[in-house]
């Protein structure tokens, strides 16, 4: 017995050994991680000098995966991440919208950039507001008499739609244009949740009101179809329309119709290179040697030779403005809304507001400039921004808006206070309407033998996914919906000055285009953000002043976390397109889809939203 105990002692003793070995292993190790990153984001963020150029260069917009108002990580730890865990290429990189136009604005005036080169192979596509928005600033770059090529070996619509904006455009031989036009993608779940015997109990006010067709129908109504179709071809008109100014062509030209384009390509072999080159889509076809010997002549070698003289536009410096007691607050709604604080995808309630409380309390704030790129979302939280803004306001600080790609619904709502409202012609917006959805599973249960029952004070006592919801509920959230759509088109009446009848003409989810949104009277302006500011900067009498940037404040740690998650999630991306080639599958045409419904976190205390999902998607 003692020799069992003697060796029970000693397996313990050694394992508890292991065991500390082990954990100071990975302390140090930690320890030693921390120090590196730490060292490494002091002197990347202190060193000045890295990204500033000391001879003639080109700047390369080489812009990799989307466009976004505001990056889920948009701090000056960013940049040092990237280059740290080596994701600048991952087609999931956020980029900002206002950083890219912030670099285009400074490279225009920066005497060591000469020229600009679009390479955007990686770009994986943004909405057509953002890309009309960057449009602008490379037609200031080519009026300060700066070149600007673009480089590819194909293009889908969004990388066309800026290269369109270049001096000169190159496409290798085998290269192609992919030009679709624009439409919308459903999935609809009704038969779905029959079959789970899920019961989906809607409650909604307005005839155009779509969010919830996928859960009760299992294809698109005739209302929302002819509202849709309006929708995408009108936006593709004015893409076509910018594409065709930009290269000096008929809308004709650049899309034929699809019979058209596939008779010519026939004719010419299936040859998508010289399709392009003879309808003037773009400028000459060369191979990478012919373009990078150019590109040599034109902005001259690097030290190395190896290819022309450059710098990346991730390692071009934005100078940071003179600092001034006169400031606007910029506070971005980039995401649906959902009750509370901020969650990953989604902007909370509860954040934005204080960010506006803040800028109302901090006497260097003069006015503020709401940037709305939302679909809406809880009803609770939507207004509670709206609130919070309507008080500064009245404190007398101005309030503008302006409006992103989308800016629908609860985007809308909150929008309401504002002194002016700004919107582009492809903003989407309006989709004034209230609905709510609860789904229970007492069917499902049922299905498996699982069945509920107890004891209740009142019908509404128990309100629970297990039972059947109560008459008596049913009726209090119609009721719910029905309250919060005419407080809704109430608020929006007296903000633009009309009655709830004109309002409620133009409502009942109704969505409109900015050029549409200003005849209705639901805008005061077609602009962008820049003259948002310039109108925030009149109403509140500034000479001088310095835009401030409230942004989410992110630690070491986030950073590190979802770089970590990118990096596996870029592993993972390779290894399904290695095997099954999900590169196939991409569609960088679609401009519409509600693939994101499902994930949006249905918090709202009343179960009540003024939310459009169906406007999330890119071009």
């Amino acid at each position: 017995m003692q020799n069992i105990w003697k060796t029970t002692y000693k397996i313990i003793r050694y394992g508890m050994n292991t065991l500390y070995l082990i954990r100071t292993i990975l302390i140090n190790l930690f320890f030693v991680i921390f120090i590196i990153i730490s060292v490494g984001i002091y002197l990347n963020l202190r060193d000045p000098s890295t990204g500033s150029l000391s001879q003639y260069s080109a700047l390369i917009l080489d812009i990799s995966g989307t466009i976004v108002d505001k990056p889920v990580t948009y701090n000056k730890f960013q940049k040092f991440s990237q280059h740290l865990f080596n994701t600048n290429k991952s087609n999931s990189k956020e980029n900002s919208l206002f950083d890219i136009i912030g670099i285009l604005r400074q490279a225009k005036n920066d005497p060591y950039v000469t020229g600009l080169i679009l390479s955007l192979k990686n770009f994986s596509g943004s909405n057509q507001a953002s890309l009309e928005y960057i449009g602008k600033a490379l037609h200031e770059f080519k009026e300060s008499g700066k070149l600007i090529y673009a480089i590819s070996d194909y293009y889908n619509q969004s990388q066309y739609f800026l290269a369109s904006y270049a001096n000169k455009i190159y496409l290798t031989p085998h290269g192609f244009v992919d030009l679709r036009g624009i439409s919308t993608s459903k999935l609809y779940y009704k038969s779905l949740l029959d079959n789970l015997k899920i019961n989906t109990h809607i409650f909604r006010v307005g005839t155009y009101k779509s969010a919830v067709e996928p859960f009760i129908q299992d294809q698109m109504s005739h209302h929302v179809r002819h509202e849709e179709t309006t929708l995408v071809n009108r936006l593709w008109d004015q893409y076509l329309k910018t594409i065709s100014t930009n290269r000096n062509v008929t809308t004709q030209s650049i899309f034929p119709g699809i019979d058209n384009i596939l008779n010519e390509l026939h004719q010419m072999k299936g040859d998508t290179a010289a399709y392009a080159l003879k309808n003037k889509w773009i400028d000459e076809v060369a191979s990478h040697f012919v373009i990078e010997n150019t590109m040599k002549k034109i902005f001259g070698s690097n030290k190395q030779g190896t290819s022309f003289n450059a710098i990346s536009m991730y390692d071009y410096n934005l100078i940071a403005p003179t600092k001034q007691d006169n400031q606007i607050a910029i506070i971005c709604v980039n995401g649906p809304i959902v009750d509370g604080p901020n969650i990953p995808g989604s902007i909370g309630g509860d954040t934005i507001a204080h960010k506006i409380r803040s800028a109302r309390f901090d006497p260097k704030i003069k006015a503020i400039v709401l940037r709305v790129n939302s679909p809406g979302g809880s009803v609770n939280a939507s207004e509670l921004i709206r609130l919070e803004l309507t008080t500064t306001r009245d404190s007398g600080k101005p309030v503008i808006v302006s409006m992103g790609g989308v800016a629908a619904s609860g985007g809308y709502w909150i929008s309401t206070p504002a002194n002016v409202i700004i919107a582009s012609n492809s903003t989407i917006t309006g989709s004034i309407g209230i609905f709510g959805i609860i789904n229970t599973f007492e069917k499902s249960l049922d299905a498996i033998g699982i069945h509920s029952d107890g004891a209740n004070t009142s019908p509404i006592a128990n309100i629970s996914i297990t039972t059947p919801l109560p008459t008596e509920y049913i009726n209090m959230m119609q009721l719910y919906v029905n309250t919060s759509y005419h407080y809704f088109i109430s608020t929006v009446a007296e903000s633009r000055r009309k009655t709830t009848e004109d309002i409620h003409k133009i409502a009942q989810g109704h969505v409109w285009l900015g050029y549409d949104a200003i005849k209705n009277g639901l805008i005061d302006y077609i602009g962008d953000i820049d003259d948002a500011i310039n109108k925030a900067v009149e109403l509140a009498h500034l000479q001088e002043y310095q835009l401030n940037w409230y942004e989410d404040k992110v630690n070491w740690i986030d950073v590190l976390m979802q770089q970590t998650n990118k990096v596996i999630h870029s592993i993972i991306i390779k290894l399904l397109n290695h095997y099954i080639s999900l590169d196939n599958f991409n569609n960088d045409n679609v401009n519409i889809n509600n693939s994101n419904i499902l994930q949006f976190a249905w918090n709202d205390p009343k179960n009540c939203y003024a939310l459009d999902l169906n406007y999330l998607a890119q071009l």
